[in-house]
């Protein structure tokens, strides 16, 4: 069982920075691959970045390549999403998300644990 909190969401203008951290607790957590996804009102939940469990591959969706960072730091059990250059379609509450699969999985249905979600608002 892992046990995943996200944090540093919030309110931010187009263009700037925002860090998001996932905690996770529980055993074993550098044998998971990790991911963010994200959820904007009435839309399907879509797949963000993703890093294997190793930390040596990462994915990213097309739209955010270049602007958001995925990492994380197995001596911690944390997992981070650094996003650069916000715009206001980045507006969405983000996922952090554990998988058994050792890669950087992009689909959603992968994925055994999910977090609570953190909300990220981007105003132009």
């Amino acid at each position: 069982q892992v046990l995943l909190v996200e944090s540093g969401g919030g309110l931010v203008q187009a263009v700037d920075s925002r860090r998001l951290s996932c905690a996770a607790s529980g055993r074993s957590f550098s044998s998971y691959g990790m991911g963010w996804f994200r959820q904007a009102p009435g839309k399907e939940r879509e797949f963000v970045a993703a890093i294997s469990a190793n930390g040596g591959n990462s994915n990213y969706e097309d739209s955010v390549k270049g602007r958001f960072t995925i990492s994380r730091d197995n001596t911690k059990n944390a997992v981070s999403l650094q996003m650069n250059s916000l715009k206001p379609e980045d507006t969405a509450v983000y996922y952090c998300a554990a998988t058994y699969w050792f890669g950087p999985s992009v689909v959603p249905n992968l994925y055994n644990y999910w977090g609570q979600g953190t909300q990220v608002t981007v105003s132009s």
